[in-house]
């Protein structure tokens, strides 16, 4: 008897990885130029779905978010969004002045500083980007690797090199791994995206904690050379990276990282589940230990590895550099800026590389706290430079409520979020400003519009993601409250505390929960001590004014349907 059973469907997982096989997209940049001579139409599913992600590309959403397409994604629009590497954040004004003049020409003058110190790009056409890229190229940028299941940006302290009170340069380090694997063929198919940060910053600034692998500086009596740590991440499933009991040689580092990118690779179980494609779920799903970690990742290497030296773990303080600060060279001053919501004009873009020429040597960086920094700054040049960024907004001397500020792309852009962030962050941040202008404490103020947890929320000391609720008898924007998040000395996850609420009401509600924390605070007491010793109940109450029963992140059915109750 004949089988006559229906053929499985291809999974999600299933179908990427034979698209994988099928091409790798590095090589495959003349049919991206066909694309842009035959028009958006032209574009193959595989390619608006798949291949664009290795050259940093993605379909750009039309603004209303997942809930507007199927299956927890929105809908496509006719144009794209462009991710720039930029690794280690080092940037030159010549760079940025090529990336203000595609900003303006192409994006409709909108370009956005990420958590990962690249810039990301918007309203691009298909006939736009082979130029883009063949113009990054010409000043040595690229968006290669910037997306997909690669290496991607290798992040470090913006001040390699520069900063007075750094342990060592690991500026080197983190170009010679970037050189290596992004971009390279042997590392086209891993099974997700893998994020690698390397410093030698005393304050860990490029988060190394919630990366894959984070490489962090470290004395052994006159030596100096760097910790280890793996699976870090977050979105739905935050987890903060396991230390390796290993001291790394900053000869040995690039080594080491290729290899854990080879172990992570070779990981054929975890290509089986998109959602669980990380390595952190060797950790949190596979029951591999450090020790374990450690036995596989010393078969690979031709040298053992010393055991880990005492670490010094950074105090409770932001990793932003923004203000103005002595450099290590005799006489020079660097000048961190900061970007609210790391969002920017092509002109703003354009104006800080002119004054980054006219004011030092034309260097910058980009932070992973999406702000901008501008380096080799004579001491008579500080107080003409700090004047000139506060014409194009750029604040060197912020609010907590600016500075601590960060948001994801959200619904205006991205087709997996749920909500508006941009925009409502710049607007949470003027209320808040104008609620309590006597706010005196740091405050790292995160706004994500998913569970993915692009804007960092889980590492906030308050943490707001995006929900949809019921309000009035409309859907609207919501936001569910996550505090007490850490990195450093008392790293640790934001706690989901059960409180939601309207968007438009979270300045009333935030300005509750910092009030009570000004009024009730004990001598010295810092915000993150403070809610470490409230219960979630009262931090609940705090912010709703009343006791309420606490509320569940996400609705029992996953995605979050249209009909859910307020």
């Amino acid at each position: 008897m004949p089988d006559t059973a229906a053929p499985l469907k291809e999974t999600k997982a299933q179908k990427v990885e034979r698209l994988k096989r099928e091409k790798n997209p590095w090589n495959a940049l003349d049919e991206v130029r066909r694309f842009a001579q035959q028009g958006r139409a032209s574009v193959l599913p595989e390619w608006a779905g798949t291949y664009f992600k290795w050259w940093g590309i993605y379909t750009q959403g039309d603004g209303v978010g997942a809930l507007g397409g199927v299956g927890g994604e929105g809908k496509p629009t006719e144009y794209f969004m462009l991710r720039i590497g930029i690794p280690n954040g080092i940037l030159t004004a010549q760079q940025l002045h090529t990336v203000a003049a595609i900003t303006k020409q192409h994006a409709r003058n909108v370009a956005d500083i990420t958590v990962r110190q690249n810039i990301q790009l918007h309203w691009l056409s298909i006939e736009s980007l082979p130029e883009i890229i063949d113009q990054l190229t010409h000043v040595g940028l690229t968006p290669k690797g910037a997306c997909g299941d690669v290496v991607r940006n290798v992040t470090g302290c913006p001040l390699a090199g520069l900063a007075a009170d750094e342990v060592l340069d690991a500026s080197p380090v983190a170009l010679e791994v970037s050189h290596a694997l992004s971009g390279n063929a042997d590392f086209y198919n891993l099974p997700r995206k893998f994020k690698i940060s390397i410093t030698g910053c005393a304050s860990w600034c490029s988060y190394p904690e919630i990366n894959d692998i984070g490489l962090t500086p470290v004395r052994r009596g006159n030596e100096v050379g760097f910790s280890v740590r793996v699976g870090g991440g977050l979105s739905a499933d935050p987890h903060l990276a396991v230390k390796l009991d290993a001291f790394i040689r900053p000869e040995q580092a690039a080594a080491v990282v290729q290899a854990i990118a080879e172990l992570f690779r070779e990981q054929q179980g975890l290509r089986e589940n998109r959602e669980r494609a990380r390595l952190k779920h060797l950790f949190l799903r596979e029951g591999w230990t450090a020790d374990r970690f450690l036995a596989e990742l010393a078969a690979r290497l031709p040298f053992r590895l010393d055991p880990a030296a005492d670490e010094i773990f950074p105090s409770d303080i932001l990793r932003d550099h923004i203000g103005v600060h002595r450099q290590r060279q005799d006489g020079l001053y660097y000048v961190g800026a900061s970007v609210l919501r790391g969002r920017l004009t092509g002109d703003q873009l354009d104006a800080a590389a002119t004054l980054a020429e006219r004011f030092g040597t034309g260097d910058l960086r980009t932070a992973t706290a999406q702000n901008l920094l501008f380096i080799n700054i004579p001491a008579a040049n500080i107080d003409p430079l700090v004047a000139e960024l506060g014409k194009i907004d750029l604040q060197v001397e912020a609010s907590p409520f600016w500075r601590g500020a960060v948001a994801c792309t959200g619904t205006e852009f991205c087709k997996l979020a749920i909500t508006e962030t941009k925009g409502f962050a710049r607007w949470l941040v003027d209320e808040m400003e104008t609620r309590l202008p006597e706010f005196d404490q740091q405050l790292k103020l995160h706004v994500t519009g998913c569970p993915n947890s692009c804007g960092q929320h889980w590492i906030a000391d308050v943490g707001v993601e995006g929900k949809k609720i019921k309000h009035n008898g409309a859907l609207v924007d919501a936001y569910y409250f996550c505090l007490g998040g850490a990195v450093g000395h008392h790293a640790g996850i934001a706690r989901p505390v059960g409180y939601r609420c309207p968007a438009t009401q979270v300045p009333e509600a935030l300005e509750r929960l910092l009030r009570g924390y000004l009024n009730t605070r004990e001598h010295n007491e810092n915000l993150r001590a403070y809610f470490a010793r409230h219960s979630n109940e009262d931090l609940r109450t705090l912010l709703a004014g009343d006791f309420i029963p606490a509320v569940e992140r996400d609705q029992p059915s996953g995605h979050v349907p249209h009909s859910v109750s307020e």
